[in-house]
């Protein structure tokens, strides 16, 4: 056995056991094996939270604000990617303009913590007010929610350190991208650069393991995984929430991360389901590390947090 091969074997057993000991699912995920990795470093270290669901009971205020401590204090991230649902709910029926004030005002309190820090972030289904005095009202809809997540648009593309980032919109008919947006995704990865890597984020599940438990996937999938195959030689990795459960599938050389939520059990003690205190079924509260490196090789570790 060669010496990386064996160091990576030892490496290897230590995230398992490291697995057992948080109870999570398997942490970490790579679009290639550590031997390829080896001694190189990452060009940027990307915190990726989703399904924070924040509100004010629960106490979930301030257990937020000690993650994102956590995050600052022990990992040190470039940036953070926002995976969608940051209020607990305003799209629901009974919801009025005083809840979607108050929802928003905690988030904005919480996010404080970031004033040090770029935060882009995607629209969850839980975001946005339907349910406004009319389609015109101000508050009505995407357009708000993209306003008070301060993005530039529902869905958006930006660069940092070579890498491509995509953010898409799956907020619509049976969860997919609007006839629009995935000609304006065609177009974006048509312009960027040939091997230039790319990490795509919606707020849904594109492909993976846990739509099949739970449903809430993208509807499009085949044809946004034909699409990608297309650019195999660029799409790297994409990266979702929704689903409060963590799972990591590659396909066709695509690395597909659902990475849990920040909320778990919507920061409640769960149900009979729960493997463990504010699990969703098996995955605990958590979010997840991403180091980018610059040939294009990703690695996605998804920690629990016990707040």
């Amino acid at each position: 056995m060669t010496e990386i091969k064996r160091r990576s074997l030892i490496k290897a057993i230590g995230l398992a056991a490291g697995a057992v000991v948080t109870g999570s699912l398997p942490a970490l995920a790579a679009t290639s094996d550590e031997q390829s990795a080896g001694e190189k470093k990452p060009v940027l270290r990307v915190a990726h939270i989703t399904d924070v669901h924040i509100k004010a009971s629960e106490n979930a205020p301030e257990r937020f604000k000690n993650c994102l401590k956590q995050i600052i204090g022990h990992h040190k991230p470039d940036f953070f990617l926002n995976g969608g649902d940051s209020v607990n709910d305003v799209s629901y029926d009974n919801v009025t303009y005083d809840q979607v004030i108050e929802q928003w005002g905690i988030w904005d309190d919480c996010i404080k913590q970031l004033d040090k820090y770029e935060i882009h972030s995607c629209i969850g289904n839980h975001d946005s007010w339907w349910k406004a005095p009319s389609n015109e009202h101000e508050m009505y809809g995407k357009a708000y929610a993209a306003k008070r997540l301060k993005i530039p648009a529902r869905y958006y593309h930006f660069t940092r350190k070579n890498w491509h980032f995509i953010v898409l919109d799956g907020n619509n008919d049976k969860i997919s991208l609007d006839p629009e947006q995935y000609a304006w995704l065609e177009t974006t990865l048509e312009k960027i650069p040939a091997s230039a890597p790319v990490l795509l984020m919606s707020h849904f599940p594109i492909l993976g393991t846990t739509q099949a438990l739970v449903g809430g996937g993208h509807s499009d999938c085949k044809k946004l995984k034909d699409l990608f195959y297309k650019h195999k030689d660029k799409v790297r990795v994409c990266l979702s929430g929704h689903n409060h459960l963590s799972d990591n599938t590659k396909y066709n050389g695509v690395l597909y991360c659902c990475n849990g939520a920040m909320s778990g059990f919507w920061w409640g003690k769960g149900d009979k389901e729960s493997a463990g205190p504010g699990y969703y079924l098996e995955t605990p509260p958590g979010y997840a590390m991403l180091k980018l490196y610059e040939d294009g090789t990703v690695e996605n570790e998804y920690f629990p947090h016990a707040y």
